[in-house]
């Protein structure tokens, strides 16, 4: 059984490395790059020739469908510039691929914030569906927390998949400015319009429902840090999204 890993890149030089090396065992890779300007593509030329520019960004879910479509695998595993596959994953996977029970796995995801891996605040388990046959599922086109769509029956692994996701202040900030203005476009695309008033109580009902609801203050102060990271990243996508109708009708008038 052949595995094809796909992933989408831009700007990850710092973490791409250390993610292509915990895959590097797979019969292909495959990665589709937004343009990146510091060395990602170079680093990624050293693992794989399959290296696709495609700078026409139009969301995660589309940018994870090009990868897709360059894949020749019979089973895909998809994976992000900031995770990694341990070596008790990969034989969970070499296993699971073999034994033809199922279509497609959903696989447990252990995230870290600034250094510490989180279990509360609905960090774990986070389930993903990341191991499926290529030829039964594909992403949904959604810009942001895109899916994979799948027929037929879907199994679980045990071991989990390494997310490094926030290493330092900066890169949390970076991910609230760049995922909130993704999420403001895609209810924009969904019809639905934000405000200050939104953005206040949806910031604040995410930071209850992280911290105290899901458990986060049982992570100490990176619970309460991922908390407010979360009502942050809520805030601004409400707030920006109320700011697009401006921005779309100036676009339109030039």
């Amino acid at each position: 059984m052949s595995l094809t890993v796909t992933l989408i890149t831009k700007e990850e030089g710092i973490d791409i490395r250390a993610c292509l090396e915990s895959v590097a065992w797979a019969d292909e890779i495959v990665v589709v790059d937004g343009g990146s300007h510091d060395d990602t593509v170079a680093i990624c030329r050293e693992y794989t020739d399959k290296v696709y520019v495609r700078e026409d960004w139009c969301g995660f879910g589309p940018q994870k469908n090009r990868a897709l479509s360059y894949a020749t695998g019979e089973w895909v595993l998809s994976v992000d510039a900031d995770e990694r596959v341990s070596p008790a994953l990969r034989q969970e996977i070499q296993q699971a691929i073999r034994s033809e029970r199922f279509v497609g796995y959903e696989i447990p995801r252990q995230s870290s914030y600034c250094g510490r891996a989180l279990r509360h605040g609905g960090w774990w388990p986070d389930h993903v569906l990341r191991l499926f046959k290529r030829e039964q599922g594909r992403f949904c086109n959604r810009r942001v927390h895109e899916k994979v769509i799948m027929k037929g029956p879907l199994g679980r692994l045990q071991e989990p998949l390494i997310h490094e996701t926030y290493g330092s202040l900066e890169e949390v900030l970076d991910k609230i400015n760049s995922y909130s203005s993704e999420g403001a476009k895609l209810f924009y695309e969904q019809g639905k319009r934000g405000g200050l008033g939104a953005a206040l109580a949806h910031g604040l009902w995410a930071f209850i429902r992280t911290y105290f609801l899901k458990a986060g203050l049982l992570d100490g102060r990176e619970g309460l840090m991922l908390a407010i990271s979360n009502a942050e990243g809520t805030y601004y996508r409400y707030l920006k999204l109320a700011y697009l109708p401006d921005r779309k009708e100036r676009s339109d008038s030039e």
